[in-house]
Formats: C-alpha cells, sequence, structure tokens
C-alpha cells in the first residue's frame, strides 16, 4: 500500500531500492517518504539521479529542504548523515511550567524523545532536559536548575563506527550532534545506531567467506 510504501522501502537491499526509486518522479518519492524521518529520507534520496534530487528538494517547504539539505551535507557514514532534524530544543532561563504547556503545543513528540535539548540564543549546545526530571520537578522552577551538563555532544564529523561505541558504552537512547563550532544540528537515535552495527556484523561475515561490500548473497556465483 502506497501508506507503507516508505516504511518498506528502508528495509530493502540498496540494489531492490533502486530498481523502485528508479521508477519514481519528484511527486512520488515525496508522497511514500512524507513520515519517514529526515535521516531515512536522506539515505532514499542519495539512490535517485541528480535531477530527481533537484526537483525533491525544490518541492519542499523551505524548512524541510534545509533540514534535508543539512544531512545530506554529510556523508552516510558519519554521524551527521546518521542525525535525524527532528529536535525539540529549550532555553536555560525559562521555567518548567513554560515548557510543558510548550510541549502540549506538540500534536505529538518526535520518537525516542527522552531528553529536550538545551541551547543558548545562538543554538549551541549547552546541555539535556531529562524528560523524567521535568515531569518530576517543581514547574516553578527554571531549565538552567536541573538540566543536565555532563553530556558531550557528538561531532558531526564522528565516525559510524564509533557513533556505535559511544552509544553502547553509556547506553544512550539518543544524542545530540553539533558541528565544529558547537552549533546544534540534530540527534541520533539508538534505531539507526542498531543499523550501523548490524551493517558492520554483515561486513565482517561477508569478509569471512571473501566477499567484498559491492557483493551481497544474491549476485551471481562469479
Amino acid at each position: 500500500d502506497l501508506e507503507h510504501e516508505g516504511e518498506v522501502l528502508q528495509f530493502l537491499s540498496e540494489d531492490i531500492q533502486s530498481q523502485f526509486l528508479l521508477q519514481m518522479d519528484a511527486q512520488e518519492f515525496i508522497a511514500i517518504t512524507e513520515n519517514l524521518e529526515t535521516d531515512d529520507i536522506a539515505d532514499l534520496l542519495q539512490l535517485l539521479p541528480n535531477t530527481v534530487i533537484r526537483e525533491v528538494l525544490a518541492s519542499m517547504d523551505s524548512q524541510d529542504r534545509h533540514r534535508l539539505e543539512t544531512v545530506l551535507t554529510y556523508d552516510e557514514d558519519t554521524a551527521g548523515g546518521l542525525m535525524n532534524t527532528d529536535t525539540i530544543t529549550v532555553r536555560p532561563p525559562i521555567t518548567l511550567d513554560i515548557v510543558l504547556r510548550y510541549l502540549r503545543r506538540h500534536p505529538e513528540l518526535p520518537q525516542m524523545t527522552d531528553n529536550l535539548i538545551v541551547v543558548n540564543r545562538a543554538d549551541e549546545f549547552i546541555g539535556l532536559l531529562p524528560i523524567s526530571k521535568l515531569l518530576t520537578s517543581d514547574p516553578g522552577i527554571t531549565v538552567r536548575e536541573v538540566m543536565v551538563t555532563d553530556v558531550q555532544p557528538i561531532r558531526a564529523s564522528t565516525p559510524a563506527s564509533e557513533v556505535a561505541q559511544l552509544f553502547e558504552r553509556y547506553d544512550w537512547i539518543t544524542a545530540p550532534v553539533v558541528d565544529d563550532n558547537g552549533k546544534l544540528l540534530g540527534r541520533i537515535t539508538v534505531d539507526d545506531v542498531i543499523d550501523v552495527i548490524i551493517d558492520e556484523a554483515d561486513h565482517s561475515l561477508m569478509s569471512m567467506a571473501g566477499l567484498t561490500e559491492e557483493e551481497d548473497i544474491f549476485s551471481p556465483t562469479f
């Protein structure tokens, strides 16, 4: 069904993805990826011809286009390529009551939102506001009083394999991603990290059989 087509495409091999995507125009691509996260759309978009990519970007609203272009700037095997730009940010001086009222204006929160990201006026990462603290603290106190500041964000250029190691070491569900100047770009969720771990396991298994990354189980014998 059309409503599930985008979800299904994510779980197919790149060869089969390409076969489907090459038959689509820009409007069809936008329709099937409407409910996908930015990083997943970027992965599929890179399989399209350049002319279609430009059409897709041109037909998006400015905010969605900017988010997608940000992800496309980075190699898919880096934190920047893994990240999703759908984040909720708050500022240190506001009270938790205002944060709660702000959240209620959203129809739903981004998937796997375990923290809100605290930034300054320049959108530079400062810390995290755990949802658990938001729900259990006095609504009259400020974000600054309860936010967690001993968390190091991940730089966008960090290799995906290193990102996976960090998630495993610290049991993260999500992690903020920043550029070289500390400006917030997005966040990585654990489901994307699991994909990296699976890909690395597949690569190791294929290497044991003398296969390269360009080959897969469905390749011709030679």
